[in-house]
């Protein structure tokens, strides 16, 4: 699986784990130089599993709040704590 975003491959794993919907990619298949971590809202705040939003920026095209990582996921989540979730403008493709 890979996820695009403006032509670019910002992870690339044949390990993803689908969780409701959504395709986690593992850290070390994430190119984490174009994400930064974005400010956290009152709604992060209150997220269950401590979300931490990025925003991806390769200094021409820039997207807030694309990707996403569960910081201190409950149990049912604990298996993609850490990995990175894409989404808006980030293309998913097998």
């Amino acid at each position: 699986m890979k996820a695009l975003w403006h032509g670019q491959i910002m992870a690339e794993s044949d390990r993803t784990i689908e969780l409701d919907g959504y395709h986690y990619f593992p850290p070390a298949s994430v190119r984490m130089e174009f994400l930064q971590a974005a400010p956290k809202t009152e709604a992060d705040h209150r997220c269950p599993h401590s979300v931490r939003f990025f925003n991806l920026s390769d200094g021409t095209h820039s997207s807030e709040r694309a990707a996403w990582a569960y910081e201190a996921p409950r149990a049912s989540y604990a298996h993609v704590a850490r990995w990175i979730g894409f989404w808006n403008d980030v293309e998913l493709q097998c």
